[in-house]
């Protein structure tokens, strides 16, 4: 049993196979591009700033992840060694821009872990801790160490890397290590709209764990419905098709797309105060 994650054992036939005919992630990528209507979650995070919270777009939309995920968890499994796993947490991984201590520009991963009580405001919350920590000039986190240890020594990063990944397959790498690297994720996020950038497909790395990446993209005239006065966001999405069906998939994916429609239900006790539009039965 792996530190982080369950073994699948009631999978159908087809999905149990699937990582045998596809052993690598970068085999099973599957793309698409959702978009998210900028004006709800405009109005929200106004209706927020008036209360005297400032909620960012990407916390709205990881909130609103979570919010599916807990609904369809399977969202949430992974693959290791041809073998189906039920992650047994959930965490996001995200680059941000920093400044070294010379002042010269220098990126950085940050990975921060939910609780099931979370939900926007505390996942807000989260991502700007992190953020803050991680901006300052003079803090390492713990994989910027790491990172640093490990290639500060000729040959150490290959030994290591192979070490760590011969670890992975025989599910032995310790739950810290595992802790440490972003590449072990439910779910790789990266911001482009914060420095107007189209949306692209990001590969789910090779290594690790990364079974979902999302790219969010520079709004654009909505196109969809003609309506040009208005902004969709395009997410760029790269799924690893052997964590579950097609079914599946695009259950989760029409029960968050109702959630960013109606983001003031991604805060806790929201649903019980009003019932959800057209709920997706699973």
């Amino acid at each position: 049993m792996r530190p982080d994650g369950t073994r699948v054992k009631n999978a159908s036939a087809i999905v149990s196979a699937l990582p045998y005919i596809m052993p690598r992630r970068y085999d099973a990528h599957d793309y698409i591009t959702e978009y998210a209507e900028m004006e709800p979650m405009r109005r929200y995070i106004q209706s927020k700033r008036r209360e005297g919270v400032r909620i960012s777009y990407m916390a709205l939309i990881l909130a609103a992840y979570f919010k599916a995920y807990q609904q369809h968890p399977k969202i949430n499994r992974f693959i290791m060694n041809s073998k189906i796993y039920q992650r047994n947490h959930f965490c996001v991984s995200f680059v941000i821009l920093k400044t070294r201590a010379d002042g010269t520009p220098d990126e950085t991963s940050v990975k921060i872990f939910f609780e099931d009580g979370d939900d926007v405001i505390s996942i807000n919350r989260k991502i700007e801790d992190a953020v803050a920590l991680n901006q300052k000039k003079e803090h390492n986190n713990n994989t910027d160490r790491f990172a640093n240890f490990m290639f500060s020594l000729p040959v150490l990063p290959t030994l290591v890397v192979g070490l760590v990944k011969l670890l992975d397959r025989l599910g032995l790498l310790p739950r810290f290590v595992i802790d440490l690297s972003p590449f072990h994720t439910s779910l790789f996020i990266t911001n482009l709209a914060s420095i107007n950038t189209e949306a692209i497909y990001h590969h789910c790395y090779e290594f690790g764990t990364t079974g979902v990446f999302v790219c969010m993209g520079k709004p654009v005239p909505n196109f969809l419905t003609g309506e040009y006065n208005k902004k969709i966001m395009p997410l760029g999405i790269v799924m690893d098709e052997r964590i579950c069906t097609g079914h599946e998939y695009a259950l989760f994916w029409q029960t968050l797309r109702r959630y960013l429609k109606h983001p003031e239900l991604t805060e806790n006790g929201a649903e019980e105060r009003a019932e959800m539009p057209e709920a997706v039965e699973a």
